[in-house]
């Protein structure tokens, strides 16, 4: 599939949870929160450990993390959100 086919189907999934998979194989679990001609940005599911909740000098995740839209081989929409 083509990086415009992954950005409409980003732009219709907005703020609902994913897995994407790569071409290199990576998988990413989050949720949409935004998407530009070349990226889908995602906040994880998983957050990570340490100190007990959210550890010393929490700020957030921010806008998450990035892929290229080149790089997804699937996308799919989870059906519930899970921890």
């Amino acid at each position: 599939m083509s990086g415009a086919h992954y950005y409409s189907v980003c732009q219709r999934h907005m703020g609902k949870a994913v897995e994407i998979r790569t071409h290199c194989g990576r998988v990413h679990r989050g949720i949409i929160e935004r998407v530009s001609p070349n990226r889908v940005y995602i906040r994880p599911l998983e957050r990570g450990g340490g100190l007990g909740g959210f550890g010393i000098g929490y700020y957030g995740y921010g806008f998450g993390y990035g892929v290229a839209l080149g790089a997804i081989a699937t996308l799919a929409v989870l059906p519930f959100f899970f921890w």
